[in-house]
């Protein structure tokens, strides 16, 4: 019977779409609660869409769930500035994860980057670090972090550098084995499942992350199937292991 309660944050994002879809779909969950900033095309009984001002949400705004999933994330192409970046893919995840906190929600789960460092050279990784760094201060029950490499998939917009780099990945992910295996790009909709399957199936530590690798390799649980018996077999006492006989050994 479904138990499970989710909340998604940045549900029309490239891995937002597909873990919504992912969750509504999925049996463990009842229901599903979505906080956009614009109005969310997808449809589904279990779904409940909440169209929010981000800079002004509260605590009241979260359901009471099982698992929040921040999907948030932009380019610096869309923020145009560092300023803009840095309020969607810093400060936006560390409020929501306070609210969630105050709400008693137990998980939280954040997708960040392969590469993240407060250290780091590069902005982009830099904040990453700087977000995982704060979300771990906060000392949330629950946290489970997603570092994916380079994420492929139809984005629903070009992006020159990326289109160019998921062209290359596609020839290099086959030759990529062993060791080599976790630089492999990851599909969107893969992270998503990822962030699914840890979900239900989640550690009780207080911060778990999960690389390239754990993320490639979350797959579906295969269910058993039971192979028909034949109507011999069934009645062939003395060949079932299944069933136990006691004969009796009295003697007259």
């Amino acid at each position: 019977m479904a138990r499970r309660v989710a909340i998604v944050v940045g549900a029309t994002g490239f891995t937002g779409k597909f873990l919504v879809k992912q969750l509504c779909e999925s049996k463990e969950y009842a229901a599903v609660s979505v906080i956009v900033r614009k109005d969310f095309s997808y449809k589904h009984a279990k779904l409940d869409i909440q169209v929010k001002d981000f800079d002004k949400l509260e605590e009241n705004d979260l359901d009471i769930a099982d698992d929040l999933f921040c999907c948030l994330g932009t380019t610096m192409k869309k923020a145009k500035s560092k300023e803009n970046f840095e309020r969607v893919d810093l400060e936006y995840p560390l409020r929501i994860a306070s609210l969630a906190k105050k709400r008693g929600i137990p998980n939280f789960h954040v997708i960040s980057a392969v590469g993240s460092n407060k250290k780091s050279p590069f902005f982009y990784s830099q904040v990453k670090g700087r977000m995982e760094e704060g979300l771990i201060e906060i000392e949330l029950p629950h946290l489970f972090i997603y570092r994916p490499s380079l994420l492929t998939g139809n984005r629903g917009e070009f992006r020159l550098g990326e289109r160019l780099s998921e062209g290359v990945f596609q020839l290099l992910n086959p030759l990529l084995i062993g060791p080599f295996k976790r630089m492999r790009s990851i599909e969107g909709q893969q992270l998503a499942f990822a962030m699914y399957h840890y979900a239900i199936h989640n550690t009780k530590n207080a911060v778990t992350i999960y690389k390239p690798l754990d993320i490639l390799n979350a797959k579906p649980m295969e269910e058993l199937k039971e192979e028909p018996i034949s109507r011999e077999e069934l009645f062939n006492w003395d060949d079932r292991e299944d069933i136990s006989i006691d004969k009796d050994t009295s003697k007259d």
